[in-house]
């Protein structure tokens, strides 16, 4: 029945019988598209592969197998992903590093050389000596070694700077990249393999770094094997030998100079004008190859990857490389120093202080957090110490339930004050992984630096709370014990946030944490003898009550206060204060105060013990494996066509004139458009100078990051936005387009002549932002179709569009891959540059005039990066608008563009002009400048151009090249463009629509719906564990109270039955409100780029994300009921069982509709969890249970009836015992179970009718704020 379900796993081969010699002194770079075992070569190398995969073969340094030393200490591994702490600056992480790395074998070496020299009587350079025996100390915490590498990454002016990240603002992608490297090479390793670190990068800056690379190289005999994605022809002229792969085969591992010429004996030639790199590339590719095939006379047929290494391991290089292979290695060659033969560089000791200093400078980082969350608790603690004041509470049984209600909830609050701590440790994880896995340090250095800082803070917390609360609410008044309770609760929250620490170490992904600690709080909750006394638990199931930190809290403040002498006054042959313990089954002598401080004591230091060994033993959470299509396998598994010989290729006669890789496919849209056209005049951008600038010392309120820009975008014209990292091209693309959230613009900006309104430009314009966002559970397709539905007009007829949409699909050559899903970047999915192709497509289906577009060639090797170009030219041959912002093209796609805008560092302006034939107009202007240096034949114009107009030559020269552009001819020439084409032409008329959005409200309804439909049925890891959820706690529940609602024998019983409601009531609400928040921030993102689109509005989004949950909660309800219902053993009355359904479902809508308001609310999940555990510390407190509504004093009771959970709990109790007549035993008394409800709780039976309609009223309200914050408040800071 099942074997369908079973999922098929195909073993596959990622890299296929690799050898070769990556030697000493001399630079390697490693090339091939993507997939084809870059990334696994290096891992392999650097000794840090995936111990799931199977490996073969023998890998050895200097003769030294990898297990007979410790490759990932001698070695340095950089990776393509840029992982760092956002709290630290660019200097304390390279510090950082650079203390854990060490100094290796420099103090042996300047040991050595300052004995040699005092032996010749050498006198060494000062300055040379002082940096030598400066960089050779051990353990310092700041050095010079970092300054240096500062300076030679270009770092040195945001050393100060935070790293930031998505919440915090910090340094830009491209120095961000530049940190991941120097992170590495701080330390003394001699081994790099390092991972597409240029991605990000201006092609100038690409230079530079590799060039300090190749000079490190050279001087220190490092190895180095460096992966590339696009590099410019002079950065490729900076390496020695060359690694060619392709479908995990070396095709060719050899001297740089020799590699050309191999190609040519396999028939193949490298055009004039074409970058060596990026014919290596795409020569191997079946779509490009024809194009470089040059024996014309000889008929052409496709050489596949595996003749091409046929055909090197049968050249001289290919011979030469199984001699040096042959020959072993002689160990007694190898220097001493030469390998890591130790795990760590420094003493344990040292590396727990240098661990211990950053907890320290990460804890002043996160003060916000710590005191926001003080703060927060400073409220809740004046509401609860008003809520239960002393002087509306007497020392009598029946008010005593009113002492042990507040004690238990101060409890509580310390549990749920912990949670926090879930997140901000799942948040760490992934550079502790990183840095563990390069042996910065042993993992015990990090956690328990990592506890140890957290013991303050919970001091600090249950001080706060104890303080505020403890004489105000009026307990037992000696000292002594105010002390007690301090020390218990300090000892609760200090166990609490060790296990939310413990569980996310284990968990280790964000929705697994998520999942653990709320089934933990849920069983630290339920046994922990307050919902129900340990008397009254099942048998078999009292073993839990010991095993539950919580119970030893409770019993700890409980006996502290009611073993104290005001309540010892006598009470029906017993003392009030035994009375109350013995109701709460919570009767224990006053020594079990120490044995409860001992026991959490002894909880903290197991969980300690427990994230100590989960942060050492376990392995870092592994990505997706990925899902292929069976011809892919076959692919991978070397039997496709083309490899196995299974297909004849026909030969064909080459082309005289073989088809360029970007040239573009003729043709024009279906639907109609109106060309216009962009002038900008005398722009400028300010924005507020950041306070850490200002702590700079920098005096000035505003930073001009624009200045006078002023420029032409023309339909039909494809233009360039370049110039250095920081330079402004994303800042000046993102105020023309509208899009800017902050600072203050001025300028004039005219579409066609006339003024633009941003309304109106949103509909004719289209943005391809660069970080590709989009929904990851629907389709190529369906994304295609939901931006056609609701941004094209409504006039236009279904066949029409069904038609456009396939064109463009066609156009962005998505067609063939139109029925896969998004994916998440980089865990499954599209690729990277199928992502950039989708985001270009989902833009043109609007049927824009102009498209801007943000590095859409980013993060793509040569090949990918010529598609999506490719991609580009398709668009502007249809006559529109396009502009570009360009990192680091190669000569082919820099001259693909027809104009270029060039910016220098600071947002001025230095050249606005064609590019023309082989960029002959742009090196003819700054050849015009007579000190200019030349361009070199075959470099790349590009890098030539950033390189002979950077700061430094600026700086150099005395001269500012904005200035020398504003007094050309080429200015003059742009300001008379810029006026003649500001004037509107005859006839012409300002656009106008009659309406905000191309489809009404209803029709945004519809499709908003219709996406999020298939974004939840396809999300099953979000559903599936709500409802998980509520299937294990309705069991709980279930066993926990089984048959109690039939047994009423006295008030505890009652009270009993009420904790089952509240405790599923408030778990089930927490688990959704949770676990909606970190999905909806997800399509927030994807939200602010379509609504800046004009494709809807927010109400049409909201409506929708409200809708659509409703299927979805009313199942979760029903499992709910069906579970507990007759489990707890209600009454099986058709009336009762649906005021049970409607109640919970209620619950489920409110809590969730609240998780979607506070994302909608906050600026990031992380402050929307904060914010949410103090709506539950007050859900809690004015729910009803902890003090009924007789009690509650007059200045609260407006707030009791402002909280859903109140009305939801008095609907329950009400529908279930709200007529119930029989007699039951109340504080001694004999009362029917209705007149106590009425009298105790305040609920009255015939006002259910109102209560229902209250309990729906609160879902409405929240799903109608959610509507309001999600279109109001942006916090998208750009």
């Amino acid at each position: 029945m099942l074997s369908g379900l079973k999922s098929q796993v195909a073993k596959v081969s990622i890299l296929k019988d690799i050898k070769g010699v990556i030697k000493p002194g001399r630079m390697t770079l490693l090339l091939g598209p993507p997939s084809s075992g870059k990334t696994t070569l290096l891992l392999a190398l650097s000794g840090k592969l995936n111990q799931s995969l199977k490996v073969t073969g023998e890998i050895t340094y200097n003769g030294y197998k990898l297990e007979e030393f410790v490759p990932q200490k001698t070695s340095a591994y950089i990776s393509q992903y840029d992982q760092h702490i956002a709290e630290m600056t660019v200097k304390e992480t390279l510090d950082f590093s650079a203390c854990c790395q060490g100094v290796g074998s420099r103090a042996e070496i300047i040991t050595e050389v300052t004995r040699r020299e005092k032996q010749a009587g050498i006198i060494p350079d000062p300055d040379v000596d002082t940096y030598m025996k400066a960089i050779s100390v051990k353990g310092t915490v700041k050095t010079l070694q970092t300054d240096y590498i500062l300076k030679i990454l270009g770092l040195d002016i945001c050393a100060d700077t935070l790293v930031g990240d998505a919440m915090r603002r910090g340094v830009s992608g491209g120095q961000k990249k530049r940190l991941t490297t120097g992170e590495m090479i701080v330390g003394p390793t001699k081994a790099l393999f390092m991972d597409e670190i240029s991605n990000g990068l201006d092609s100038s800056t690409t230079f530079q770094v590799v060039s300090c690379l190749q000079h490190l190289v050279h001087l220190t005999d490092a190895t180095a094997l460096i992966s590339l994605l696009q590099p410019a022809p002079e950065t490729y002229d900076l390496f020695d030998d060359i690694i060619l792969m392709e479908k995990g085969k070396i095709v060719y591992h050899g001297p740089k100079k020799q590699i050309l010429d191999f190609f040519e004996d396999c028939g193949f030639r490298c055009p004039k004008r074409k970058g060596a790199a990026d014919f290596l590339q795409e020569v191997l590719s079946k779509m490009d190859q024809e194009q470089y095939w040059y024996p014309k006379e000889k008929p052409y047929s496709y050489f596949s990857v595996d003749q091409f290494c046929e055909k090197f391991k049968a050249s001289d290089i290919g011979r030469k490389l199984d001699e040096d292979l042959s020959e072993p290695f002689d160990k007694s060659q190898n220097h001493k120093n030469a390998l890591s033969f130790s795990l760590y560089s420094l003493s344990k000791w040292e590396i727990f202080k240098a661990c211990m200093k950053r907890e320290f400078v990460l804890m002043k980082r996160n003060s916000f957090i710590y005191i926001f969350k003080a703060v927060q608790l400073v409220i809740v603690a004046f509401i609860t110490m008003t809520l239960f004041l002393r002087t509306q509470m007497s020392i009598d049984v029946f008010h005593a339930n009113y002492y042990m209600g507040s004690l238990f909830f101060g409890v509580i609050l310390m549990l749920s004050d912990g949670y926090p701590e879930l997140f901000m440790s799942v948040s760490r994880l992934a550079v502790f992984y990183k840095q563990r896995e390069s042996c910065f340090y042993p993992a015990w250095c990090y956690a328990i630096p990592t506890a140890i800082v957290k013991v303050p803070l919970s001091m600090i917390q249950s001080l706060v709370w104890t303080t505020l609360t403890y004489y105000v609410i009026g307990y037992s008044p000696e000292f002594p014990r105010f002390l007690c309770q301090l020390i218990m609760l300090f000892s609760v929250h200090l166990t609490t946030i060790s296990m939310f620490r413990f569980i996310a170490s284990v968990t280790q992904t964000a929705i697994a944490a998520s999942t653990g600690g709320l089934l933990a709080w849920l069983f630290l909750f339920l046994f922990s003898g307050y919902i129900i006394p340990k008397s009254s638990m099942p048998s078999w199931l009292k073993w839990t009550f010991w095993v539950s930190p919580l119970s030893y809290g409770e019993i700890g403040v409980t006996v502290n206060e009611f073993l104290a002498p005001r309540w010892q006054k006598m009470s029906t042959n017993t003392t009030i204060g035994h009375q109350i313990l013995e109701s709460h089954g919570l009767n224990y002598a006053s020594y079990y105060y120490w044995i409860s401080i001992g026991a959490l004591f002894g909880f903290m230091i197991l969980y300690n013990v427990g994230f100590v060994l989960a942060v050492t033993f376990l392995k870092p959470p592994g990505m997706s494996r990925a899902i292929i299509s069976q011809e892919k396998v076959s692919q991978l598994q070397g039997k496709d066509d083309y490899s196995s010989g299974n297909v004849e290729e026909k030969p064909t006669i080459a082309s005289a004139h073989p088809k360029s890789i970007v040239e573009p496919m003729k043709g024009r849209m279906v639907l109609p458009f109106e060309p216009l056209t962009i002038t900008f005049q005398g722009l400028q951008y300010y924005l507020d100078v950041p306070l850490e600038m200002k702590k700079q010392g920098i005096t000035q309120r505003k930073l001009q990051l624009l200045h006078d820009i002023t420029g032409a975008f023309r339909p039909g014209v494809l233009t360039a936005l370049m110039g250095v990292s920081g330079a402004g091209k994303t800042t000046l693309l993102d105020v023309l387009s509208g899009r800017k959230t902050s600072g203050t613009i001025e300028g004039d900006i005219r579409i066609s002549g006339y003024p633009k309104v941003q309304e109106t430009f949103a509909r004719i314009s289209g943005y391809c932002e660069q970080n590709d966002i989009h929904s990851p559970q629907i389709t190529v397709e369906e994304s295609v179709m939901y931006s056609a539905w609701l941004r094209l007009s409504p006039e236009i007829d279904s066949n029409t569009k069904a038609e456009f949409i396939n064109e463009v699909l066609e156009t962005i050559e998505l067609d063939e891959i139109k029925d896969k899903l998004v994916g998440m970047p980089g865990v499954s999915g599209l690729s990277t540059e199928q992502r950039k192709r989708l985001t270009i497509a989902v833009e043109l289906i609007a049927n824009p005039s102009m498209i801007f577009m943000d590095e859409p060639t980013s993060g793509l090797d040569a090949r990918a990066a010529a598609i999506v170009m490719r991609v580009v030219k398709n668009v502007v041959d249809t006559g529109r608008t396009i502009v570009c912002t360009i990192h680091q093209p190669s000569i082919e796609i820099f001259e693909a563009f027809d104009e270029l805008i060039l910016l220098k560092a600071g947002g001025h302006m230095i050249y606005a002009g064609p590019l023309g034939q082989h960029s002959s107009r742009i090196i003819e202007y700054f050849e015009s400048i007579s000190w200019v240096q030349k361009m070199k034949d075959k470099y790349n114009p590009s890098t030539w151009m950033l390189e002979v107009t950077s700061a430094s030559v600026e700086a150099e020269r005395g001269v500012d090249f904005a200035q020398i552009y504003r007094e050309s001819t080429l200015y003059k020439e742009n300001e008379e463009l810029v006026q003649k084409l500001s004037i509107p032409p005859p006839g012409s008329k300002d656009l106008k629509f009659s309406t905000r959005f191309p489809q009404n409200g209803w029709c945004q309804f519809k499709a908003c719906l219709w996406k999020q439909h298939l974004i939840y049925w396809r999300s099953p890891d979000y559903n599936l564990r709500r409802s998980m959820f509520t299937f294990i706690s309705s069991l709980v529940f279930g066993v926990l109270f089984w048959k109690q609602g039939k047994n009423i024998h006295n008030q505890q019983d009652l009270f009993n039955i009420f904790g089952s409601m509240y405790a599923g009531v408030i778990f089930l609400g927490v688990n959704n409100c949770s676990s909606i928040q970190p999905f909806v921030a997800i399509e927030r993102t994807v939200l602010y780029r379509e609504i800046f689109a004009g494709m809807y509005s927010s109400w049409g989004y909201s409506f929708a994300q409200v809708v659509i949950e409703l299927p979805y909660l009313f199942a979760q309800s029903l499992i709910y009921v069906i579970i507990t219902y007759p489990m707890i053993g209600f009454e099986a009355s058709v009336f009762k069982i649906l005021w049970y359904l409607y109640g919970t479902l209620c619950t489920l809508l409110c809590f969730n509709y609240l998780g979607m308001l506070l994302v909608a609310a906050t600026p990031s999940v992380n402050v929307s969890a904060i914010t949410s555990s103090a709506f539950y510390a007050l859900v809690n407190l004015f729910s009803g249970y902890l003090i009924p509504k007789p009690q509650i004093p007059k200045w609260w009771l407006w707030f009791y009836y402002l909280m859903p959970v109140s009305w939801v709990l008095n609907g329950f109790l009400c529908s279930q015992y709200g007529n119930d007549n029989r007699e039951i035993m109340v504080f001694g008394e004999t009362e029917t179970v209705s007149n106590f409800i009425r009298d105790y709780f305040g609920f009255h039976h015939d006002q259910l009718y109102f209560v229902a309609i209250i309990g729906i009223a609160f879902p409405l309200a929240t799903a109608a704020l959610f509507a309001i914050c999600i279109g109001k408040l942006n916090f998208q800071k750009r």
